[in-house]
This record gives structure tokens, sequence and C-alpha cells, in this order.
């Protein structure tokens, strides 16, 4: 499938901020005051890491407390954040349906209608496994004329997942993630290369702090299609960059693997949304 580049550069965040574990209406006032933050420095898109309104911590993922809708009202100050900024948030969270209980990116647009966009496909280790249900499909986000696959932490280990994205059309692979502190070299590898194979962006927000084990090393950042890391430090907080079309184009046009392969996307990973 034929997708038109983007014409326009887009600016992005990604934060590296601390959740309070099984306390979504703190963490949600952490994630308002980063979207301010975010918005005073030009930003459109700002991804938080894995489950971060609940925290990464499996202990407290007993409570049905951890667990979040679109219509919670733990997400007001997040929801008026957006609508007063005009930036869109990408937030992992815990959500339930009909068909389990998720690992999800929650979308929250900036009229601050709250989405669910995304169900990570590949669990990871005993604790996912034991309160999660793996996610039947991708998703493909359309965001400022930039085609966005969304990816959770151990999703972006798989090359077949952000391949499935590149044969998407998509021009950036947007994860959030929580490794732990020791994590760093497999952490930054794994998303550098998935730039480099794919010859796009990719967006990584990273969890950080926490008591051990499950201390995080807030390893956010953006790499470049070919797969050096771009982004700039906003405080201790956030990182930021600007997705640059004419270098996604360059990359594309002297890295002809996308071209050069054959076969199509998997049904299995990309819905449209």
């Amino acid at each position: 499938m034929t997708h038109h580049a983007p014409v326009h550069r887009l600016r992005v965040a990604a934060a590296r901020a601390a959740s309070v574990p099984g306390e979504v209406g703190d963490n949600a006032r952490t994630a308002a005051a980063l979207v301010r933050l975010a918005h005073r420095h030009g930003v459109r898109l700002l991804v938080f890491g894995e489950l971060f309104l609940p925290g990464y911590h499996p202990p407290t993922w007993a409570s049905p407390a951890c667990d979040v809708d679109v219509d919670d009202e733990r997400l007001e100050p997040l929801r008026q954040a957006a609508r007063d900024t005009g930036v869109t948030v990408l937030v992992g969270a815990s959500v339930r349906s009909p068909g389990g209980r998720f690992i999800a990116t929650l979308l929250v647009d900036p009229q601050g209608a709250v989405r669910d966009v995304y169900h990570k496909q590949n669990l990871c280790g005993p604790d996912e496994n034991r309160w999660f249900t793996p996610g039947t499909h991708g998703s493909t986000l359309s965001f400022d004329g930039w085609r966005l696959g969304l990816g959770i932490c151990y999703d972006a280990t798989f090359p077949e997942h952000a391949r499935a994205a590149a044969l998407d059309g998509c021009h950036a692979y947007v994860t959030g993630g929580a490794y732990v502190v020791g994590g760093e070299h497999r952490r930054d590898t794994y998303h550098s290369a998935r730039a480099l194979d794919n010859t796009f962006y990719v967006v990584f927000a990273d969890a950080v702090g926490g008591a051990a084990p499950w201390t995080f090393g807030g390893g956010s950042r953006v790499y470049d299609p070919e797969g050096r890391a771009v982004s700039e430090p906003v405080g201790d907080d956030l990182v930021v960059a600007e997705l640059d079309p004419e270098e996604l184009r360059r990359t594309r046009q002297e890295h002809t693997m996308l071209a050069d392969l054959a076969g199509g996307p998997s049904p299995r990973y990309f819905t449209e949304l």
C-alpha cells in the first residue's frame, strides 16, 4: 500500500517521569503538568512510558483501582491540560474490556476526548502474563500527516512488529516502555535497530525511578531513520525532537530496504485508526 510522505515537521516529546504505584490520579496530574511543559516547548505529541498511569509495579496490579476506562474521572487533569494546550497525548494504562485486561496506550486528544488505541501484543515475563491478556492486532495512527505505528515495550524487541508498521506505510514507530536499570544496552540497541531496519523515526518513552527490583532507567529517546538518537533533554522530565519529512525522504531514497523487500504487511499486526 502506498501512502504520501508527510509534508510538515512534527515536534514530539517523550516523557521520563516517575509514576507512583497504584495512584492513577496522582500520575494523571503529573502527566498533565508535563503536557503543559511540553506545550511551552512547541510540542504537538507527547508520549509516556508503559503503564504510566497505574505504574509498572506488579505487586499493585491486583487492585481494580489500577484500571481505567476512557471516561475515568481521575483522568480529568490530563484531559484539561490537553484542551488547554492542544497537545495530543499517548499514555500507558491498564484497561479492561469484554476481551480481557490489557496493557494499553490511551490517546488524549486536544478536545479532551480519550480513546483506547492499542493493546500490547507481546507480553513479557510471568507478571505480565499473569495479570494481562495479549492484544490481537497493532494500530496505525494518522496524525498531522504522519502515520505512526504504535507499540509497547517488548513489542519492539520483535523486528516483525516494527516491520509490519513500516509495511503499513508508517513514518514513525511510537512506543512506551519500562526497562529496568541494567537493561540499557538492549533497550537502546532495540530502538535504534528498529529505526534503521525500517528507515523511519522511533519515538520511545521509558519509565524512570521506582524501588528495586522495579527501578527503571529513564532512557527516553527519539531516533532518526538511520537509527541515530536526535532528541534533546528539556530538564529532567522530557526529551524533545522534530520529525523531519525531508530527512525521512532522503534516508528512504538512499537506503531502499523497504522498496526492495518482497511481501506485504501481516494482518496480524496493524489496524488503521
